[in-house]
């Protein structure tokens, strides 16, 4: 096996590096998404979750479509949405969501959520209509649903995954030993747990983490050690940045032949797909895969 670099724990840079700058958004197909998206009041990741890409991605006429609601139930120490106790959720937020990939033409749809725990199902149903609608209205676009932790209700995860969706994501964000500090009401081994039914129910499956919080080169092959095990067909690995002082600093930024190297060796371990970079994030290019 080739010689990784080490990561080190060391303080982070005031100054982002030049691999981290990004173009500002512009041109008429970021106005057109960003119309569609103020239209019919959906919420996106893209700008709940500050995303560096959100102009690349809007030029390209795509966007990662967030349900139920833009509060999340959980406190993670490193996202950028909301958190709090959530409103009633839309029950016509599914044919909002469809009608507006109809209308964007959109090829590959990527859907994510906040967490809702305080509903029995989790908000199952919501994903499984939004699925189904958009598939009704647009047959010929495939579908990744990024879901939350179920926290191990299985019968939500069927449900949430059975709507015809060609791929199911489920992120892991950090490494074992940050968990408590990074995700503190997730448990490493259930979101892997997740993984692995997902993919036992036959769907395509991805994950992905940040790094640049303290993780050591070890620690991150050892997560792609576990996500290979556990089913996972396509993993993601990216920069962490900072989105308020009131979350995690970043400890380091991790140079780009750092993640030319994880990328090689996921792929050495047997993952199907491994987009690794500062700037990659969990639906970034993620029609590259189908």
């Amino acid at each position: 096996m080739q010689e990784l670099p080490i990561v080190t724990k060391e303080k982070s840079r005031t100054k982002k590096p030049d691999w981290l700058r990004v173009r500002l958004p512009t041109g008429e197909d970021y106005r057109r998404v960003r119309r569609l998206v103020d239209e019919y009041k959906l919420n996106t990741i893209c700008q709940s979750g500050n995303c560096p890409n959100m102009g690349e991605c809007w030029g390209a006429g795509t966007a990662t479509f967030m349900i139920l609601g833009d509060v999340c139930t959980r406190s993670c120490s490193f996202c950028a949405v909301k958190t709090g106790r959530p409103p009633e959720y839309d029950e016509d937020e599914p044919r909002r969501v469809a009608e507006a990939i109809r209308l964007m033409e959109v090829k590959h749809a990527v859907i994510t959520s906040v967490n809702r725990d305080e509903l029995k199902d989790r908000g199952a149903e919501i994903w499984y209509q939004t699925v189904v609608q958009v598939k009704e209205q647009s047959p010929t676009t495939t579908i990744e649903t990024l879901i939350p932790d179920v926290r191990a209700n299985w019968a939500a995860l069927d449900r949430m995954i059975d709507g015809g969706q060609e791929v199911v994501s489920h992120n892991m964000e950090t490494v074992r030993s940050l968990y408590k500090k990074v995700r503190p009401q997730a448990k490493y081994d259930r979101s892997l747990e997740q993984i692995q039914r997902t993919k036992d129910q036959g769907k395509r499956t991805k994950s992905g983490f940040m790094v640049g919080l303290g993780e050591t080169t070890e620690e991150v092959i050892e997560i792609l050690q576990d996500l290979h095990k556990h089913g996972c067909d396509v993993v993601t690995i990216g920069q962490y940045l900072q989105p308020t002082k009131m979350h995690l600093a970043v400890e380091e930024f991790v140079h780009p032949d750092t993640f030319a190297l994880y990328k090689e060796e996921g792929l050495k371990m047997g993952i199907d797909f491994v987009e690794s970079g500062p700037l990659v994030r969990s639906s970034y290019h993620a029609e590259r895969h189908l």
